[in-house]
């Protein structure tokens, strides 16, 4: 493994990301709830740039008495990346995709020094 100096942990503001290059990988570094989460940017479905899809609250869909939906809410605290290829989504904390159990993103290693992040692939 070969590790990499990307950016100050400063750098990424809550909610926000970095897509960085190490060495001939993509990596995608997020900052979900005061945590940072490390990804290879390479969608599991067809290879798409998964770690530079839209970021958003998943979508939840209340359904009332009579089975019906009654409007769109979302929930802020689970946070979600989509592929900007296809549209499959993934939960940024886990890395599990939301439409099947098949698919989940790479994780990579990431770890802060003295205000520096480092990624190791």
């Amino acid at each position: 493994m070969t590790e990499y100096l990307v950016c100050d942990e400063s750098d990424i503001a809550e909610g926000g990301r970095k897509v960085v290059q190490c060495g001939k990988h993509e990596i995608g570094i997020f900052r979900i709830k005061g945590r940072l989460h490390a990804w290879y940017n390479t969608c599991p479905h067809r290879q798409g740039p998964i770690c530079q899809g839209h970021i958003y609250a998943r979508v939840v869909e209340p359904v009332d008495g009579n089975r019906q939906v009654r409007l769109l809410q979302y929930d802020e605290g689970d946070q979600h990346v989509v592929c900007p290829w296809h549209g499959y989504e993934f939960n940024l904390e886990t890395g599990h995709c939301n439409g099947t159990d098949r698919m989940r993103l790479f994780r990579a290693d990431i770890t802060v020094r003295d205000g520096a992040i480092h990624v190791s692939v």
